[in-house]
């Protein structure tokens, strides 16, 4: 079975066999990207955003991708609780951070 990343605390039919402890990856979005984002505004459909949705994700998957390379390191196959944070930073908000952070573990 492949590494698995999920929100919630077990998996049905595994059993968790070591806690290996906290795992966190971010992913920052600079100043920059929003200035692209709302330089490209005309794409907005219906009051969405599909380059600033594009990049939220992107950022997410970064988050996503550090915290399991750090879980992997542990000898782990699996992140179990994960949450997903998303926050402001700097004046006015011109930084966005993306935070994960979940249990690292070995299923049997």
């Amino acid at each position: 079975m492949s590494f698995l990343i999920t929100t919630t605390p077990t998996i049905e039919g595994r059993r968790v066999t070591q806690y290996l402890g906290l795992v966190s990856g971010e992913a920052i979005m600079g100043a920059n990207i929003f200035k692209d984002l709302f330089a490209g505004i005309r794409d907005i459909v219906g009051g969405r955003s599909g380059t600033y949705e594009k990049e939220l994700r992107r950022a997410k998957d970064i988050a996503l991708s550090e915290m399991q390379t750090q879980a992997e390191g542990l000898g782990a196959n699996a992140i179990l609780s994960v949450d997903l944070d998303y926050e402001t930073l700097g004046d006015g908000g011109s930084m966005l951070m993306v935070t994960a952070c979940g249990t690292a573990v070995v299923l049997e």
